[in-house]
C-alpha cells in the first residue's frame, strides 16, 4: 500500500530520466549485439559443424561405393554378386540425401569471393557423373551372368575392368576434388562468420565501456551541479544574520523614552 502513494509523489530529474535513457540504450544495445552473436555460433554449428560432418560422411560413403564396384568385379558366382551389390542403391540415395540436406541449408559466399552454391552444383554434377558410368559397369557385370558362352563372359568382365578403370576412375578423382573445394569454402565462410562475430562482441564492449564512463561521468556532473544549487542562498540581497536580527527582542511602546518638557 505504501507503494502507491511513492510512485505518485515521485517526480524524477531531468537529469535522472536522461541517465536512465542512456543505460536502457546502452543495455537494448549490447542485447541485440549478443543476439547476433549467438544467432551466429547457432549457424556455425548447425549448418557449417554439422555441414562438415555430413561432407566426410559423404566422402566416406563414395570411397565405399567405389569399393563396392571393385568388389564385384572379382565375385565369382551370381548369388556373390547380387549380394555385394544389393547395397548399391541404398548408398546412392544417401549420398543425395546428404548433399540436399546441406544444399537446403543457407549457402553462403565468402569474402575471398569462394561461393557455396557454386560449389555444392559441382559437386552434383561429378556425382552424377559418377553415378553413370559405376552403373555401365554394374551393368555390364549383370550381362556377363547372363551370358550363354564362356568367351561371352570374360568379354564382358575385361569389358567392364576396363570401364570401370578407365572412366569410373577419372570420375571418382573428380568427386573428390568437387568435395575438397566445398570443405575449403565451408571452413573460409565459416571463418567470415567467426570474425564478425568477434568484431561484432569487440564493439559491444568498448560500447559497454565508453557507455558506462560516460553515464558515470554525467553522474558526477549532475550530482555537482545539484550540490551547489543547494547550497546557494534563496535570495543574494538578503543579509546572512537575518536570523539573529529576527530573534533580537523589539521595544515595546511604554519602555520608550518620554521626552520631559522643557521649562522656560
Amino acid at each position: 500500500m505504501r507503494l502507491i502513494p511513492f510512485l505518485r509523489s515521485f517526480r524524477p530529474s531531468s537529469s535522472q530520466l536522461l541517465i536512465s535513457v542512456l543505460i536502457a540504450g546502452l543495455g537494448w544495445m549490447s542485447g541485440q549485439a549478443l543476439e547476433k552473436v549467438d544467432q551466429d555460433l547457432r549457424v556455425m554449428y548447425t549448418e557449417y559443424t554439422l555441414g562438415v560432418a555430413d561432407l566426410a560422411h559423404i566422402s566416406a560413403d563414395v570411397m565405399r561405393y567405389r569399393n563396392t564396384i571393385i568388389r564385384a568385379l572379382t565375385a565369382n558366382t551370381e548369388k556373390d554378386f547380387g549380394r555385394i551389390t544389393e547395397s548399391l542403391p541404398g548408398l546412392r540415395a544417401k549420398i543425395q540425401h546428404a548433399i540436399d540436406r546441406y544444399a537446403a541449408a543457407g549457402l553462403r559466399v565468402s569474402r575471398s569471393g569462394r561461393s557455396e552454391p557454386q560449389d555444392i552444383e559441382a559437386l552434383r554434377q561429378s556425382l552424377d557423373q559418377y553415378f553413370s558410368v559405376a552403373s555401365m559397369t554394374v551393368q555390364l557385370l549383370t550381362q556377363e551372368w547372363t551370358a550363354i558362352s564362356r568367351v561371352e563372359q570374360a568379354a564382358l568382365r575385361r569389358k567392364a575392368e576396363e570401364h570401370a578403370s578407365d572412366n569410373a576412375g577419372p570420375k571418382m578423382i573428380q568427386v573428390s576434388l568437387a568435395l575438397e573445394r566445398l570443405v575449403d569454402t565451408v571452413a573460409d565462410v565459416a571463418k567470415d562468420m567467426r570474425d564478425e562475430g568477434t568484431k561484432a562482441i569487440q564493439r559491444t564492449s568498448l560500447l559497454i565501456v565508453g557507455g558506462s564512463f560516460f553515464v558515470a561521468f554525467l553522474n558526477l556532473f549532475f550530482a555537482r551541479q545539484h550540490g551547489r544549487s543547494a547550497h546557494q542562498p534563496d535570495s543574494p540581497n538578503e543579509p546572512e544574520d537575518n536570523s539573529l536580527h529576527s530573534q533580537l527582542p523589539r521595544p515595546l511602546s511604554d519602555d520608550s523614552p518620554q521626552q520631559v518638557p522643557h521649562q522656560d
